[in-house]
């Protein structure tokens, strides 16, 4: 059985290629594959290995002055997610193209706290993640904004002009993305606004089978995660024949190359294609 972690941290780093060369070093001495996103604001990423070899990396980092206080989300997988280790660098950990201070985002709450207030009247639970995410899984009555890049979350205003007043409970898969979508909210005028902290992934550790319905869609080759012990069931249907399906893939097409949810039957069917025009097109290249 391996591990695979989850982790971010929004902090200074000043010499990213200094950082990427030594880290990269590290990790490839060590044995895990990943992706890790490096900028002058922090470090996001993603890593798997053996027990020891996850338990020797969580160590590494969090004994970086620079890292204090850094949280790691863990999971266990059957197989590496990851084909190689790569970092990268990057302007922001998450592209926002907006100027905003991580400094003042919103309160952090607990999943506790997060399912306490969510039954309550004033309260708003919005999705702050892309909507192939939250497609194929999402908090139930959250607001699940049509968005395709996490840059265009300013799209969202339109949806919450008449609730200022209300309490917004802010969720993504780690909780990278709330940094700064809540600041966002706080700068456009919203007082109440709260992230689950630990996002999606440590929610369902504490309480599966609540009020998360479906999957959660992860970056890396699993595509979707069981974080329910039991209610795991799709919420969504197959693009080609409309049954109940949550199996996401990419279209076989080359020119297409979509995300979509397509069944077995319909994948065996139409070739891993998205469409019938898709396997038209894959039929006349072949």
């Amino acid at each position: 059985m391996l591990k695979v972690i989850l982790f971010y941290k929004y902090t200074d780093i000043e010499d990213t290629s200094k950082f990427k060369i030594e880290h990269l070093s590290f990790c490839n001495f060590l044995g895990v594959k990943g992706r890790i996103l490096v900028s002058q604001e922090g470090i996001n990423g993603s890593v798997s290995g053996t027990e020891d070899q996850i338990e020797n990396y969580k160590f590494y980092l969090s004994s970086n002055p620079i890292f204090k206080g850094i949280e790691f989300k863990e999971e266990s997988c059957l197989m590496h997610p990851f084909n190689k280790m790569i970092i990268k660098i990057k302007p922001e950990l998450v592209r926002f193209e907006q100027q905003v201070s991580c400094k003042y985002s919103g309160t952090h709450i607990s999943p506790s706290e997060f399912l306490e207030l969510s039954k309550q009247d004033d309260a708003i639970i919005l999705d702050a993640r892309n909507s192939y995410e939250s497609k194929v899984g999402k908090f139930k009555n959250a607001i699940t904004p049509e968005i395709s890049l996490f840059r265009e979350f300013p799209k969202v205003l339109s949806l919450l002009e008449d609730k200022k007043d209300k309490k917004i409970l802010m969720y993504c898969t780690g909780g990278i993305r709330c940094e700064k979508a809540s600041a966002y909210l706080k700068q456009q005028g919203f007082s109440q606004v709260y992230q689950l902290h630990g996002g999606i992934l440590n929610f369902a550790k504490e309480y599966p089978d609540t009020i998360w319905e479906g999957k959660c869609f992860v970056f890396d080759k699993r595509l979707l995660s069981d974080v329910n012990l039991q209610d795991n069931k799709p919420i969504t249907r197959c693009n080609l024949c409309n049954v109940d399906c949550d199996l996401y893939k990419r279209c076989a097409n080359p020119e297409c190359n979509e995300l979509a949810v397509i069944c077995l039957d319909c994948e065996r069917k139409f070739g891993g294609c998205c469409s019938s025009s898709c396997f038209s097109t894959i039929q006349l290249l072949s």
